[in-house]
């Protein structure tokens, strides 16, 4: 007598205890569009932006025309400048033009020049705020269309 070992065949029920037991991806949201107006821009807060970033304009600006004369100096370009001009001009006790375009010259013309760039770009933003409300009342704004990815 032969007895037989049943031999396991894979069954559906196998594979559907398997399959349950995976999680399901998320469906995907669909994308949202929120179609919006700019109908008004605050002026006191276009003028605090670009006063800070006339402020910070005009801190590069000074130190960037210090770093620049620094570079200058150093490289002797004064010096050049000044046999230049002894050369053209024909008088041997020239003019000295690192005297004219000293280091503290060049930082009070720069703080000067930041400090109205300030005051201009605060006033001209402000301004621009103030004709954008205008123009926004009349037309209707800028329409901007967001989207949520």
């Amino acid at each position: 007598m032969k007895t037989s070992s049943p031999q396991k065949s894979p069954s559906p029920q196998n594979g559907k205890k398997s399959a349950k037991g995976l999680v399901r991806p998320a469906p995907r949201a669909r994308v949202r569009r929120a179609r919006l107006v700019v109908s008004k821009v605050d002026t006191w807060s276009v003028l605090k932006l670009a006063f800070l970033l006339s402020v910070a304009l005009g801190i590069i600006t000074v130190v960037a025309s210090l770093v620049l004369w620094i570079v200058l100096s150093l490289t002797g370009m004064f010096d050049g400048i000044n046999e230049l001009l002894s050369m053209l001009g024909g008088s041997a006790g020239g003019a000295d033009i690192k005297k004219f375009l000293s280091l503290g010259n060049v930082a009070l013309f720069a703080t000067v020049i930041s400090v109205v760039n300030v005051i201009l770009l605060s006033v001209l933003s402000v301004l621009g705020a103030l004709l954008y409300n205008i123009a926004a009342s009349l037309i209707g704004g800028i329409g901007v269309t967001l989207t949520d990815d």
